[in-house]
């Protein structure tokens, strides 16, 4: 794929509209980079002028943060700053919620002033404004497709329609779990959650959160964070359903689905 830096923009003078903030699981986990590439197909295709830090994109620092390291996140968020800042960047999008939370809410407090989006607000808006096309009759069309809620995305930020308008969209059978959007259910990963050894249970979020799920009958949980993606994932695993229950990132179902 070619995507531009902004080092490479910057060197000719150039800058971009937004920035595409990739994230350590876009970045790295080989099942997140599916949904980073489906998301620059997505901007390419309705002609986004948008570029990438790459290498000099460093963790956002919300991990550690979450984990009780404050020294460590803010040497994370300064150096981030400092990137952005030099870039003189104003706009950002981001497929993870984590990314997208701490980006917005709380680098302000150390001088990093952006206009942040999370990638299914920027989806929605783009069908509206006519710059992606849905083909008719899709893939997706009357399936019975349902959305789990981000608690980053969610209850942190209210962003609950978004996502649900994107599937509306494409003429599917939308279907909620019974906990869903403000009494939305987490999954699991949050608050460094996802990097520590789990704690003795009975059983685990995120079995429980995809049994919800299979029982609306969907074939498609729809996810909007790499870090949900890789819980329900496992879920469906330990129900042993992967040829019947697929899950999918908002911005993978739209790949499919475009003109």
């Amino acid at each position: 794929m070619q995507v531009q830096t902004v080092a490479e923009m910057f060197a000719k003078g150039e800058s971009p509209e937004i920035l595409f903030w990739v994230g350590c699981a876009g970045s790295f986990d080989q099942r997140a980079q599916r949904i980073t590439k489906a998301f620059a197909n997505i901007l390419t295709k309705a002609g986004i002028n948008f570029a990438i830090l790459g290498k000099e994109e460093m963790c956002t620092g919300d991990p550690p943060r979450r984990a009780g390291n404050e020294f460590l996140f803010q040497m994370m968020a300064y150096q981030n700053i400092q990137t952005l800042n030099g870039y003189g960047i104003k706009k950002i999008v981001t497929a993870c919620p984590h990314g997208f939370n701490i980006l917005k809410n709380e680098y302000p407090a150390l001088g990093g002033h952006y206009e942040v989006m999370h990638h299914t607000t920027l989806l929605q808006q783009l069908i509206e404004e006519g710059k992606l096309r849905i083909k008719n009759g899709g893939s997706f069309k009357g399936q019975k497709i349902t959305y789990h809620d981000s608690c980053y995305l969610g209850r942190s930020n209210n962003i609950y329609e978004a996502p649900r308008k994107i599937l509306q969209a494409l003429d599917a059978d939308l279907v909620e779990m019974e906990h869903c959007k403000s009494k939305g259910m987490c999954c699991g990963p949050g608050g460094a959650q996802m990097f520590k050894e789990e704690e003795k249970g009975d059983t685990r979020i995120n079995f429980e959160r995809i049994k919800e799920a299979i029982d609306t009958g969907a074939k498609v949980v729809a996810s909007a964070c790499p870090y949900c993606n890789t819980m329900l994932t496992d879920g469906v695993k330990n129900e042993e359903k992967e040829t019947v229950v697929k899950v999918l990132d908002i911005a993978e179902i739209l790949e499919k689905e475009l003109e």
